[in-house]
C-alpha cells in the first residue's frame, strides 16, 4: 500500500502517514526501524505494510516508495 509521509519525530522514530483517501495513520518505532530508514520528510511517498482492519489497523513497515 502507498501513502504520504505526514509527520516524523526523529527522537522517537515514529509519526503518521496519510493514506490516499486522506486518513492519517500512525506508525511506531518498530514499523519505522523495519524499513531500514534513517529519516523521513513530510511529503515523501512511502510504501507501508499493515495488519488488522478498521480501528485495529496498524502499520508494520514503512519504507520509501520505489518504482
Amino acid at each position: 500500500m502507498q501513502a504520504t509521509a505526514y509527520t516524523y519525530d526523529p527522537a522517537t522514530r515514529s509519526g503518521q502517514v496519510l493514506l490516499d483517501d486522506g486518513t492519517p495513520l500512525p506508525y511506531d518505532t518498530a514499523a519505522f526501524d523495519a524499513g531500514g530508514l534513517l529519516l523521513l520528510r513530510p511529503g515523501q511517498r512511502v510504501r507501508i505494510e499493515t495488519e488488522g482492519e478498521g480501528n485495529a489497523l496498524r502499520i508494520t513497515l514503512v519504507t520509501l516508495q520505489t518504482l
